[in-house]
């Protein structure tokens, strides 16, 4: 008998590393063995059910779970095993019961109190009646607010809305129970009983260690390697171990996986990628092994080994049912490689696939920021000087024959394709003009001369709305803008003189109120701006050469604004 068990043993372990591996069926073969040369083990059956369970053949799992119980009924993993299969199987209730016996036994099993919350979670989800809805309870919040347990997480307000919109949409619940402050909060909705020492220890977290989900969730999944189920008083026995006990290679894989890190933070790239590859060699199904020699490569600026690495790590932690937030963190660091690539449109599709996974801040704002990057970067590639001459010209066309419309749907186009060109700007403006959309045409105007700071006609075109809309004073400051420019543009001068005229419309009453200026006086009072005023009326095109000096431009221009003289 004695050689039996020892051959079991060798069985068992065998099964383990396989199962370690990835190689459940394996694994499944070599418990059996082990199982027909000692099979009143009940660990055995433990093993072979969470083999059965990863390969999801579950009334398998079940079986072996009645077995664990059968041979050892006081075993608190054998409830959990048998809990986790019904809950697979969708016979929520029977699990639920199943759970509620466990913890009879022994009611400070993490992983029963876990198990029992999610099904009864999943049954108020189920049932979709308020009352078996927790969240629904008008006095939720404040019953959380209230409780040691969950006092501290709702100062978060993010985790409130999050509570706000379970009690608005209760068939969200399923897939917010990853989230362990939501299962806590539902534990004490629940009545279900959490030391202050339990809580502090469920939401103790490691970033490089996967989660361990609880049966019915969303992401359900067998514990990860390494898991064990601890006793009371804080050890763990080796029979009692968890089918996915950390072997010789695991531990040294992660002794590896720590000189990768500490040469990483030094910026020693190669020597951590190679402490790396010897984790990965050591231990195939850890995803985060991987993941970090990913990290690496980015800080390398190595982009494409980057992509490629993380792939591998979503495609090993997708097998071994890693932690969600490990494969969400996986396809943020593919968004950022691709976005240093500039491959914005990749960018954002894993951006969003992470967020799919798991949502976080950081992530959502990578992806608005590489939103607007391709946005950008569409409307650069949409640029073609050509094609917007080509609009432009039927624009013209369409201006020439009154359809103002139609100019203006051209013109738009020619602006997209050459955002730069400011007389297109001044085109659209002409048209918004003629259809009375006034405060269009200035926006026009404006971005006109902004591009093009010397272009009269920008002047103008905002100088004849301003006029249009009886805005005198401002409609001169435009029309002047453009003399300065360009002293001999007519559609400057008349747009100025009728706007003076406009507010002066009586002539005599203008004259007064100029001559009753003492600054006019003295213009008038000086022999040679007389002299200049009388050769202005026998020779207009003298007047060129006088405005080359500023003093006396400058007197005309005070003698324009008063509307004793206009130019024609």
């Amino acid at each position: 008998m004695g050689d039996n068990s020892a051959k079991a043993t060798q069985f068992k372990e065998l099964g383990n590393s396989c199962l370690q591996a990835g190689k459940t069926q394996e694994a499944i073969s070599n418990y059996t063995k082990a199982i027909d040369l000692d099979p009143e083990n009940h660990v055995l059956y433990s093993n072979r059910s969470a083999a059965h369970a990863k390969m999801a053949q579950y009334h398998e799992a079940l079986n072996d779970a009645e077995k664990v119980l059968l041979y050892n009924a006081d075993w608190p993993k054998g409830y959990s095993r048998k809990g986790a299969a019904l809950v697979y199987l969708g016979r929520l209730s029977e699990a639920a019961t199943t759970y509620e016996k466990g913890l009879t036994l022994n009611p400070d099993n993490q992983q029963l109190k876990d198990g029992l919350a999610e099904c009864r979670a999943k049954m108020a989800q189920e049932s979709g009646g308020p009352s078996m809805n927790p969240f629904q309870d008008p006095n939720f919040l404040e019953r959380l607010n209230q409780d040691p347990r969950t006092k501290e997480l709702m100062k978060d307000p993010q985790f409130v809305k999050t509570l706000e919109e379970l009690s608005s949409n209760p068939r969200d619940l399923g897939a917010k129970l990853g989230d362990k402050r939501v299962l806590t909060a539902l534990s004490v909705l629940l009545g279900m009983d959490f030391t202050p020492a339990e809580q502090k220890n469920y939401f103790k977290t490691n970033s490089d260690r996967s989660r361990v989900p609880t049966p019915g969730s969303k992401f359900s999944q067998p514990p990860p390697k390494g898991a064990t189920q601890p006793k009371k008083d804080g050890t763990s026995s080796k029979e009692e171990k968890m089918d996915v006990d950390k072997s010789p290679e695991q531990t040294e894989a992660m002794k590896e996986k720590e000189a990768g890190n500490a040469a990483y933070k030094k910026k020693e790239f190669d020597a951590a990628l190679s402490h790396y590859d010897k984790a990965i060699a050591l231990d195939t199904s850890d995803m985060t092994f991987i993941s970090n020699k990913a990290a690496v490569y980015f800080e390398m600026q190595k982009f494409q080994d980057c992509i490629s690495t993380c792939q591998k790590a979503v495609e090993v932690g997708r097998e071994n049912r890693a932690d969600f937030k490990l494969i969400a963190k996986a396809f943020t660091r593919i968004g950022n490689a691709h976005k240093s690539l500039k491959e914005y449109a990749k960018a954002k599709q894993f951006f969003e696939k992470s967020l799919s996974e798991h949502r976080t801040p950081e992530t959502k704002e990578l992806l608005s920021k590489v939103e607007k990057l391709l946005k950008e970067q569409e409307r650069l590639a949409y640029i073609d000087s050509a094609k917007a001459e080509e609009e432009k010209e039927k624009g013209n066309e369409f201006f020439r024959k009154g359809d103002y419309p139609s100019a203006i749907r051209h013109y738009s186009e020619a602006i997209r394709r050459n955002p730069d060109d400011a007389k297109i700007y001044s085109n659209r403006a002409a048209c918004y003009t003629k259809l009375a959309e006034f405060s269009l045409g200035l926006k026009d105007c404006d971005e006109c001369i902004r591009l093009e700071p010397n272009f009269v006609k920008g002047y103008v075109r905002k100088g004849k709305i301003h006029q249009g809309l009886k805005q005198f004073s401002k409609a001169q400051d435009a029309y002047q803008k453009a003399i300065d420019i360009d002293s001999n543009c007519q559609d400057a001068l008349d747009g100025f003189r009728e706007c003076m005229m406009a507010v002066n419309k009586d002539p005599e009453e203008v004259r007064k109120r100029a001559m009753a200026d003492p600054e006019v006086q003295q213009i008038l009072k000086d022999p040679a701006m007389r002299m200049i005023l009388e050769q202005m009326q026998t020779d207009p095109r003298a007047l060129q050469d006088h405005l080359k000096n500023p003093d006396i431009a400058s007197k005309i221009q005070k003698l324009l604004q008063s509307g004793l003289i206009s130019i024609r």
